[in-house]
């Protein structure tokens, strides 16, 4: 090995090794917030806190996009104080992550304030997540999508199932005891499928009567209990568009927030032979139908939404980058262009 590769092999080492010593650092520091009630107090001090009302992220706009303003304890403080509030409010908060300088951040909901002043006061908008989730940043996305998931658990969770007693949140909101019993509850996702379903030459694409006009998408559906993942998909399909899958090939996972906390897990699967004939339940989908290799690859160009052309239809399009079934469509895409190509 030549001097200069070893050189750059030893460089290769260390930043790998940096980075990962960053990531276990972090987790490491949110374990001990999630577990450790003054340690979580400790970090407020420092910390950051992301706004909230009735579940909608307080946002600006900046250059066509949102973003998302972060504020100190002090600031925070100050706010509750100017809408006669008490600064113990603050103790609903829920941690919801931390920078690499172990900067905690967390995420707070306002709904009991008059919201249209603490917009003014705040110079921002609460708007709803659904509608302002593709205008922002990846981390802020993210961010905000567990803050939502996290306090919209708790909203739901103020009671124990068995005794019925009120249960009491920890610091980090990470779970909630009942003092009765002390039965602890953690937040939960729920397990969803979303399959891309090919004949080798064409994917499926649906739309549910929800989806905006135009926007087509793969088929998904939550875990029943007791089934396994490859299970779901072939119930999920068969249901759906009445077709037989194999071939099941896992692609990755995202959470989302919606409806209130799932877990994508994203699949391709190819019909049975022969099987290419769809029918739709209408009490599933609006509809569901073939898309050819070129039909799509020009679809994810699109940016959508759009509005209604002469003739009463909408353009096809497909969601936004930044779900997992724009990735999931994406790579079909990518996998038939090379296919395609001469060896």
């Amino acid at each position: 090995m030549s001097l200069y590769r070893g050189i750059a092999c030893r460089r290769k080492f260390f930043w790998c090794y940096r980075l990962l010593s960053t990531y276990v650092t972090k987790t490491r520091y949110l374990f001990e917030l999630k577990e450790d009630d003054d340690s979580c107090k400790k970090a407020q001090q420092t910390g950051a806190f992301y706004l909230f009302h009735s579940l909608a992220p307080l946002l600006q706009t900046s250059a066509h996009q949102y973003l998302a303003p972060r504020h100190s304890l002090l600031e925070l403080e100050r706010l509750l104080g100017k809408f006669g509030q008490d600064a113990r409010r603050i103790e609903d908060s829920v941690l919801i992550g931390c920078s690499e300088q172990q900067e905690a951040w967390f995420a707070l909901d306002l709904a009991s304030l008059h919201k249209p002043e603490m917009e003014t006061e705040l110079k921002g908008s609460f708007i709803e997540l659904r509608k302002a989730l593709f205008q922002l940043n990846a981390r802020d996305a993210s961010l905000l999508s567990t803050a939502q998931a996290l306090l919209r658990w708790h909203d739901a969770h103020q009671f124990c199932s068995r005794s019925g007693q009120p249960t009491k949140k920890n610091v980090a909101g990470s779970k909630r005891v009942c003092p009765s019993n002390n039965i602890i509850y953690y937040p939960q996702m729920a397990p969803v499928v979303i399959t891309l379903v090919s004949d080798g030459t064409r994917c499926l694409l649906a739309r549910q009567s929800s989806f905006p006009k135009g926007m087509y998408s793969a088929l998904a559906g939550f875990c029943d209990i007791g089934e396994s993942v490859e299970e779901t998909i072939h119930r999920e399909v068969a249901e759906e568009v009445g077709l037989e899958v194999e071939s099941l090939q896992y692609y990755a996972s995202q959470h989302w927030p919606f409806p209130s906390g799932s877990l994508m897990i994203a699949c391709h699967a190819t019909v049975k032979p022969g099987q290419t004939e769809i029918q739709v339940n209408l009490r599933e989908l609006e509809t569901a139908a073939w898309f050819s290799h070129d039909e799509v690859a020009t679809a994810l160009k699109r940016k959508g939404p759009y509005t209604q052309q002469q003739n009463g239809t909408f353009p096809f399009w497909l969601p936004p980058k930044l779900a997992i079934s724009h990735q999931l469509i994406k790579e079909w895409v990518e996998k038939q262009t090379c296919s395609s190509l001469p060896a």
